[in-house]
């Protein structure tokens, strides 16, 4: 009651002041509003922005916890595949280990600080200079970022494309709610274009105390995707070690299980669109089983640079990449995504059509996911717009049939 109660006196001391966002913002966090609504038509339900938020950030904790102890366990298999030894039948008897926790937590957990840190310090500025409340749609976006960049990126070189995500992909357009790109997947965007090098995932993350030790040229290898583009060995892993997530990867894209029952948790809380989830898998697989027909024609030769991931099962890419994590996760995003029921059958359709399009034709970074959902973002309001016009056209044929 006494910090409630401080925070209460501190709201009634700025009410009206440039700092009123920031107080009410810690107020409403820690605690529910003190303002509700009287009068007028509402609609009333027991869910509200925060609570949704908080649904899709419990969500993402299991594969943020899994990305954790993973980048702590690709760590020491890339000591022990430079030490010339093999892989353990059983991977849960080396996975869950307080050391790759150790390790996992020392380098993730700064990405998860700096994430949230930067990005609430601009909303915050944002809120105190235009004067409006600080809104909640940072919280999901500052769980996202962490999840979807590589482990081993530099905290510098995250915060600026935090910044530069949160101003030009929300605020410019108005805040949350109004803005036409996904903020995780522009601050995504930014890294790619901005810092490519440290985004094509051709490495595989070794602890800076190893690389002192004169050993990182000895463990540095490609992800899988890099492998495939390139036509190179998988170096043994199967297809369960890809489902699991017991492979190199950006640190919340590569448990598909973990992937799944989010997805399921988000749907049966009605906040995951179902649709779009559903489509975009569908889109994958439609452009991947093309792909598979090219090859098995032999429309092209091996010797092509794009053989290697147009030779790819159909149903492999699922469990490779982030097309599941995007699919999910970023898709399903409600404010960038389609509105309609239809919309979101085409919107998530393209999505995963183009994802695995982009995939195979760009073998440098063979990861279109994220690229293909900034681009459908864009296209949204426009599929929208014509399955509204389309309804509207078949009503008023409906209605000159009866009056005729």
């Amino acid at each position: 009651m006494g910090l409630k109660s401080n925070l209460h006196n501190l709201k009634e001391k700025y009410k009206g002041t440039k700092m009123a966002p920031a107080f009410n913002a810690i107020h409403t966090f820690l605690y529910l509003p003190n303002e509700t609504t009287h009068g007028g038509t509402h609609i009333k339900a027991a869910d509200d922005l925060k609570r949704t938020m908080n649904i899709v950030i419990m969500a993402l904790v299991p594969c943020l916890i899994f990305g954790i102890f993973n980048a702590g366990y690709q760590h020491y298999a890339a000591i022990d595949a430079a030490a010339g030894l093999t892989r353990e039948a059983s991977l849960f008897a080396n996975f869950l280990t307080w050391d790759n926790f150790v390790v996992g937590a020392w380098t993730v957990l700064p990405l998860v600080i700096v994430s949230y840190g930067v990005g609430l310090i601009v909303e915050f500025i944002f809120a105190v200079i235009k004067g409006h409340e600080v809104e909640e749609g940072y919280l999901v976006t500052g769980m996202l970022v962490p999840l979807i960049v590589p482990v081993d990126i530099p905290l510098w070189m995250l915060s600026v494309a935090v910044i530069f995500g949160v101003v030009i992909g929300k605020e410019v357009f108005g805040g949350t709610g109004m803005n036409i790109l996904n903020p995780a997947l522009t601050i995504r965007a930014f890294l790619f274009f901005a810092y490519p090098t440290w985004m094509s995932g051709d490495k595989v993350w070794v602890h800076e105390a190893v690389e002192r030790a004169g050993t990182a040229d000895a463990i540095s290898g490609e992800t899988l995707l890099g492998a495939y583009a390139q036509n190179s060995s998988l170096a043994g892993i199967d297809y369960m070690d890809m489902f699991f997530g017991f492979i190199p990867g950006s640190v919340g894209e590569t448990s598909k299980l973990l992937i799944i029952l989010g997805a399921l948790f988000l749907i049966f809380s009605k906040v995951g669109s179902w649709r779009i989830i559903v489509s975009t898998l569908i889109g994958a697989l439609t452009m991947g089983l093309i792909f598979n027909g090219v090859v098995s024609a032999e429309w092209i030769g091996e010797s092509s640079k794009f053989y290697g991931l147009m030779n790819v099962p159909f149903w492999q890419h699922l469990i490779i990449g982030s097309i599941l994590f995007g699919a999910v996760y970023m898709a399903t995003d409600p404010v960038t995504a389609s509105q309609t029921n239809k919309g979101k059958w085409i919107y998530g359709f393209l999505i995963g059509f183009i994802s695995i399009m982009i995939r195979v034709f760009n073998p440098a970074y063979p990861e279109g996911v994220f690229l293909a959902i900034l681009l459908m973002n864009v296209f949204a309001p426009t599929i929208d717009h014509y399955v509204i016009q389309g309804n509207v056209k078949r009503r008023m044929k409906r209605l000159k049939v009866k009056t005729a």
